[in-house]
């Protein structure tokens, strides 16, 4: 049986990290009921700018929105009613059914599609490549850095993943840090943290990881997870001066492309009925 819910639209996201940060915030403004689900250990880059190190810290605050790790499904109802996003851990997206949001949006960006349908909901949105518009999911959103970023696509697919970096300040593939080994993260260096070339940022196993360039350290994976050698564990801005604080330009336009594609899913689903 679904829950009954306060009066106002319900969406579910699903992940927690910077981009699906930037989704959340979009429709928490426009007065929606937003429900985060997340898996038990998240490997966020971006921390600082990330709802779901309240799977850690119990809460969490990006800007204007506060986040709260639930444990059950009936204490959405008093975060909504406080002004809160009630976050979930639910991998598997179980919470679904009984919900029965309005929207389901996924917002892992894992570049596959870990289980998401259009049955789910009444409208289904993906961000990211690994998904069909049209078959898998109602519309899927580009999250490829450019002149498409944020492009609609009701039929077919985003950008294939080229395993490059979009460019920041000049970079792409210099600016992200790959573990160097497989094992468990101690740092060096933190969040915020300006970092000149060759600096020791993070150790695996011993094996350290240096900076490959100078720059604003804007992202590094929490300290003792277990990364595999070659996952990517931190990020570097060459722009000195960016706020790491606050949720990217990229994280925004992804955040109204999706608002976008809820209300024209939604206008042209009224007008079939």
């Amino acid at each position: 049986m679904s829950m009954s819910l306060p009066s106002g639209r319900t969406v579910i996201v699903r992940g927690g990290g910077d981009l699906a940060t930037g989704v959340v915030q979009k429709f928490f403004r426009a007065g929606f009921n937003v429900l985060i689900l997340e898996t038990e250990a998240p490997t966020a880059i971006r921390r600082s700018v990330a709802l779901c190190e309240a799977v850690y810290n119990g809460t969490s605050k990006v800007e204007d929105i506060k986040c709260r790790k639930i444990n059950k499904l009936e204490e959405t109802k008093s975060c909504w009613s406080e002004g809160i996003v009630p976050l979930i851990i639910d991998p598997d997206g179980k919470s679904i059914n009984e919900i029965k949001p309005s929207a389901v949006i996924d917002a892992i960006l894992a570049k596959r599609n870990l289980g998401t349908i259009k049955s789910m909901a009444d409208i289904t949105i993906a961000l990211g490549p690994g998904f069909i518009a049209g078959k898998e999911v109602n519309a899927v959103i580009e999250t490829k850095r450019g002149h498409d970023l944020g492009r609609l696509i009701l039929k077919g697919t985003a950008t294939p993943n080229t395993g490059v970096p979009g460019e920041i300040g000049g970079e792409d593939t210099r600016r992200v840090v790959h573990a160097t080994a497989s094992g468990m993260v101690q740092h060096k260096k933190q969040i915020g943290n300006i970092v000149k070339q060759g600096e020791v940022l993070f150790t695996v196993n011993e094996a350290e990881a240096v900076a490959p360039m100078n720059g604003l350290l804007r992202g590094l994976i929490r300290e003792g997870i277990t990364v595999n050698k070659g996952m990517k564990v931190a990020d570097i801005d060459p722009r000195t001066d960016a706020d790491y604080r606050t949720i990217s330009d990229k994280a925004r336009c992804l955040g109204g492309a999706a608002l976008e594609a809820y209300f024209y899913l939604d206008r042209n689903r009224e007008k079939q009925l």
